[in-house]
């Protein structure tokens, strides 16, 4: 299933590799202008921002909601038909601990808002949280992939799996750009596990 794209690419293979490129383009972009710094962290204005900035250049629905519901193995992410209240809801969750930033990160995830995209924008977007509140972000490289995809497909279950990984990895490294630059490096990529569009529920 190729989703249809700006760059008229019909192979999937083709289209992860200019997608990936493209985006880390962009985010670097994003990060030297000091794009970021304009964004209010936590809010979904911001990671819609995110989104269309990473990904304009290369799909129509860039900082758009997703249109269809969506699923990734046995997981389906919140129903199109409750979006929007589910993302008010988080928009209202509180942020000014640790564990409170990484509990808003997981229903965003949950949420699933894109139709693609979402686990860079979201990583990028929970780093603006950590580096407002606790002047700290996420060393990326040092988060093992594999765990990290097992802890978030249980984190709508039990997140204490993800806090515990992810706080390992703190940093006060916020103004380094290698530091950033692997919260969207394909390595650690969540979309590693492709979203599908299911059925109309």
């Amino acid at each position: 299933m190729i989703l249809e794209n700006k760059l008229n690419i019909t192979n999937e293979t083709q289209l992860a590799r200019e997608e990936e490129r493209i985006s880390k383009i962009r985010a670097k972009k994003m990060f030297e202008i000091g794009y970021l710094n304009k964004l209010e962290p936590g809010t979904f204005e911001s990671l819609k921002k995110i989104h269309k900035f990473l990904f304009e250049e290369i799909y129509e629905f860039a900082g758009s909601l997703r249109k269809v519901n969506i699923a990734k193995g046995n997981f389906r992410f919140i129903p199109i038909a409750y979006l929007e209240e589910a993302i008010k809801n988080i928009e209202k969750m509180p942020q000014s601990t640790y564990d409170e930033i990484i509990e808003k990160y997981v229903e965003m995830n949950i949420a699933h808002p894109f139709r693609e995209g979402n686990g860079r924008s979201m990583r990028i977007w929970l780093d603006l949280i950590l580096k407002k509140e606790l002047k700290l972000v996420i060393d990326w490289s040092k988060v093992d992939k594999t765990d990290y995809l097992l802890a978030m497909e249980r984190s709508p279950i039990k997140d204490i799996e993800i806090k515990q990984l992810l706080k390992q990895s703190l940093t006060n490294k916020i103004e380094d750009r290698q530091v950033y630059m692997k919260g969207i490096d394909n390595s650690y990529l969540y979309e590693g596990y492709l979203a599908f569009k299911i059925d109309e529920l």
